[in-house]
């Protein structure tokens, strides 16, 4: 399959982990944050971190708008949906993040509220026109690549003089994060990892282009290399990411060339400039309040702002004690470092939101079982070999 098959080329892959190998300077470490989730997934699944050299190390970063949303907006979406004649639609993973108490909205659905999964934006503006009779609160929560769906929605539901349409609004925005985790002293006191790079998201990055990335890059002297999703795009990045490193290079450079330009998809942008404003301040998951970082809905769309509509107020919760989903998006922690992961907390029974989405860090270790460590293989590989 084009643009798939050509990079999962295996020769190739041990290709360019030779050439890590070589040009990796064994004096010193390698610390690069991946913060896409999709990458992280990929790390896992194709055993890249199985190929490169032991100073060489991936940590995770935020990974995905599910495991960064606070439990807050997850409650604030419970009670939506418990509302009296308000149909929620949402993507699948939200349905499974629980809040403090345990409930989520599959467990809202099973008492009675009318929870309906959706693919896209456009599915919950169908329901919204086939029950009239009935508030459709659409749950959007997205980085930059789900945005623009979202004010496709909004849009047409102007268009078409819809009075029973409305969005929550979390979207978030990429750059704002990556700068926040660099230099936030509240995200400092919870735990510091040196970072040498970063891998920047591919789709994001598809709308928003390269350039949103070359301040922090410059600014915090950290280079940045845009990489697709399949394992030659990553460890090519990661290769640039060493040979940056090595000659004391801070840029932005752009592996995933076949998708991302420097400027991104303008008629994107400009669609979501339309309908959108910043916000202020928005928590993040294992961040807490990250300025700028998010989007709400402009006032002259204020009639499908669920928020304004409903009259959610913001409220902080707590995560579960146990839980050490922030540390992991942070990059401090591990997800094997969670006392309760592969035990109390499995995909069937998520206590965190690293182990509800399907680009979460935590459901990747424990998938790919990549939670074991070479210590852990190398032992069961003898003791099978005994055998």
């Amino acid at each position: 399959m084009k643009y798939i098959d050509e990079f999962r080329e295996g020769k190739l892959a041990r290709q360019i982990a030779a050439n890590i190998a070589i040009e990796a300077d064994s004096e010193r470490r390698y610390q690069f944050m991946e913060f896409c989730g999709g990458h992280t997934h990929a790390i896992s699944r194709f055993g890249i971190v199985d190929l490169l050299p032991d100073n060489v190390q991936m940590i995770h970063g935020p990974g995905c708008p599910v495991c960064i949303l606070p439990i807050g907006r997850v409650a604030n979406a419970i009670h939506l949906a418990q509302t009296s004649n308000v149909i929620l639609c949402s993507y699948g993973d939200l349905l499974r993040i629980p809040v403090n108490n345990g409930m989520n909205l599959l467990k809202a659905k099973a008492q009675g509220a009318d929870v309906r999964m959706v693919y896209s934006s456009t599915d919950a503006l169908k329901i919204a026109q086939d029950n009239p009779q009935h508030q459709v609160v659409f749950f959007a929560i997205g980085f930059e690549t789900t945005t623009p769906p979202t004010a496709v929605a909004i849009q047409q539901a102007q268009a078409l003089g819809l009075k029973n349409f409305s969005v929550f609004c979390n979207h978030v925005l990429t750059p704002s994060a990556i700068s926040h985790i660099l230099q936030s002293p509240e995200v400092r006191e919870l735990g510091v990892i040196a970072l040498d790079g970063f891998i920047g998201p591919a789709h994001v990055s598809v709308v928003i282009g390269s350039r949103p990335y070359e301040y922090f890059a410059e600014e915090f002297q950290k280079p940045v290399v845009i990489a697709g999703f399949e394992p030659l795009d990553v460890m090519q990045a990661i290769l640039m990411l060493v040979r940056q490193v090595n000659s004391s290079r801070a840029e932005v450079e752009n592996e995933f060339t076949r998708a991302v330009m420097p400027d991104g998809n303008m008629k994107a942008q400009s669609l979501v400039a339309e309908v959108f404003e910043l916000r202020r301040s928005f928590e993040w998951r294992g961040l807490g309040k990250v300025p700028y970082s998010a989007l709400k809905i402009k006032s002259a769309y204020a009639d499908f702002d669920a928020e304004r509509r409903f009259q959610i107020s913001e409220f902080s919760i707590a995560d579960n004690k146990a839980c050490e989903c922030g540390a992991i998006l942070r990059g401090v922690k591990q997800p094997r470092d969670c006392k309760i992961f592969g035990t109390v907390c499995t995909p069937e029974n998520p206590i965190g939101s690293c182990m509800v989405s399907s680009e979460g860090a935590c459901a990747a270790y424990y998938r790919y079982g990549r939670f074991r460590d070479k210590n852990q293989v190398m032992a069961e590989n003898s003791c099978q070999q005994s055998v």
